[in-house]
């Protein structure tokens, strides 16, 4: 049975990377005919959960939720109730790439840049054997073309749908079409694939390893600084929550 961290009143499981790609890969062979919503949760998206009614109801309905960045497992640990790792998007998305085995999982990549999902394609069926992009669209697309776009994933019924179009904007597309998108498993992931097709470049294991990542973005675009504002507000915030665990 799965126990939980609350986080500003929200139940994070506490489950590490290995049991987060069971749960994913159950889904994807059982065939599922309800998709499988998985949100990346960041301090960002709790924040937000705070006072947007609507994407904290999108939250509450999700699948599975895991503790994207190190904000989110520190504070649970704080708090006496620790989340056993961080399992970020980037991360998540690269361990399924890499867990397909022998049986071929397919995939559609929507979002960034129309060169950086491009790339991406390309470098994950290159890289990736038991991976198949089967369909794309970059993120910079009006509104009238939406409803195409959906229809072409609805057409493909792919295993895994890559959603990088940023937070809460990811979320809400996914929980908008949930019914429409027949896919087996939707994920947001952030500025995920602009790392795989190299147009951005990771921090380096070291700084991975003590978590402290987002210090090297920061350092490499120092425009994210008023982004990262919200991270001493969320963890002041979340430790000053009366939490249920």
């Amino acid at each position: 049975m799965t126990s939980y961290s609350h986080i500003m009143g929200i139940p994070v499981p506490k489950l590490t990377m290995k049991e987060t790609i069971a749960i994913i890969d159950q889904v994807i062979d059982e065939r599922r005919p309800e998709l499988f919503h998985v949100v990346t949760l960041n301090p960002e998206i709790t924040m937000s959960c705070q006072h947007d009614a609507q994407l904290r109801n999108i939250v509450e309905e999700a699948g599975l939720l895991t503790a994207d960045g190190i904000g989110i497992v520190m504070v649970s640990h704080l708090k006496g109730n620790p989340l056993p790792e961080r399992v970020t998007g980037c991360d998540l998305l690269l361990q399924l790439l890499q867990s397909n085995g022998t049986t071929t999982r397919t995939y559609y990549l929507l979002g960034a840049s129309k060169e950086t999902n491009e790339l991406a394609a390309e470098e994950i069926e290159r890289s990736y054997p038991g991976a198949k992009v089967t369909g794309r669209h970059h993120g910079f697309y009006s509104e009238a073309e939406e409803e195409r776009i959906i229809g072409e994933i609805e057409g493909l019924s792919p295993d895994i749908l890559v959603v990088a179009l940023g937070a809460p904007r990811s979320e809400r597309l996914i929980h908008s079409y949930k019914h429409k998108l027949n896919a087996r498993v939707a994920i947001g992931v952030g500025g995920s694939l602009d790392i795989i097709a190299g147009t951005v470049k990771r921090a380096p294991a070291i700084w991975q390893k003590w978590n402290v990542e987002w210090l090297y973005r920061l350092l490499n675009q120092p425009s994210r600084w008023r982004r990262q504002l919200i991270l001493p507000r969320f963890a002041f915030r979340a430790l000053m929550y009366k939490d249920k665990g």
